[in-house]
């Protein structure tokens, strides 16, 4: 069963459980693009294939709001504002151990392989080392920070409580730039070789999307969702 946050004539706004994809990547489990199609059948009857447009996503370990589109209309006017960088998302996260300043800005490069290669068993050494730099991109990942608490555990252990704002929209980019500062995401062995032993959800990191504002797809009128922090993060706080 999802959450519904919002839900108006041309989009749905749904909270995202850690764990589940977003879309479906062709290994037959069940997204979340699957639950709300589900949901939309049954609240309005409908028969046949139910049109969901995708115009974001969230990792599969990360946690929040998601936003759909219900109509072309309300997928066009989603995008645009995704593409202009209208629309303000906000993330927290706990991370690891306590951050050099309260607040701050990271605007560097992040390097990213964003394709990979099918029939690669078919293809020579030459051919792979081609299509992977021609993959490989180089981007400005940019996002402002702002650590709203820290707690000092009786085992030594520090954890931050962190808000995050995205100015841009980068493959894994909150995930890898409060990595490199030093304070990875709690839970998210992917990009730290840190020790986690408190962390035990194997399909969840402590990254969640619990703000949202967007622009309406017929109205001139800002929407603002929130959610609240998720109740297994209280321990660390």
């Amino acid at each position: 069963m999802i959450t519904v946050l919002y839900e108006d004539n041309h989009i749905i706004a749904v909270q995202k459980p850690a764990g589940v994809l977003t879309q479906g990547d062709g290994s037959g489990e069940k997204s979340l693009m699957d639950f709300v199609k589900d949901y939309l059948k049954e609240k309005y009857k409908k028969p046949g294939n139910v049109f969901l447009g995708l115009v974001h996503r969230l990792d599969k370990p990360v946690s929040g709001i998601v936003l759909f589109a219900k109509t072309s209309k309300g997928a066009s006017r989603l995008s645009e504002q995704f593409r202009n960088h209208t629309i303000q998302k906000t993330y927290h996260a706990i991370v690891l151990g306590k951050l050099k300043n309260e607040k701050g800005q990271i605007k560097e490069k992040i390097n990213k392989i964003s394709f990979f290669a099918e029939g690669f068993g078919e293809k020579s050494d030459e051919e792979l080392l081609a299509e992977i730099k021609k993959a490989t991109k180089t981007r400005t990942g940019e996002l402002s920070y702002k650590v709203e608490s820290y707690k000092v555990h009786k085992d030594g252990s520090v954890y931050s409580l962190v808000k995050i704002m995205p100015k841009t929209g980068r493959f894994h980019q909150i995930r890898v730039q409060m990595a490199e500062m030093g304070n990875p995401i709690l839970g998210d062995r992917k990009y730290s070789n840190v020790n986690m032993p408190d962390w035990k959800d194997n399909n969840a990191i402590a990254l969640c999307a619990t703000d949202i504002e967007f622009k309406l797809a017929t109205k001139d009128e800002i929407k603002k969702i929130s959610i609240d922090l998720p109740e297994s993060w209280q321990k660390y706080l």
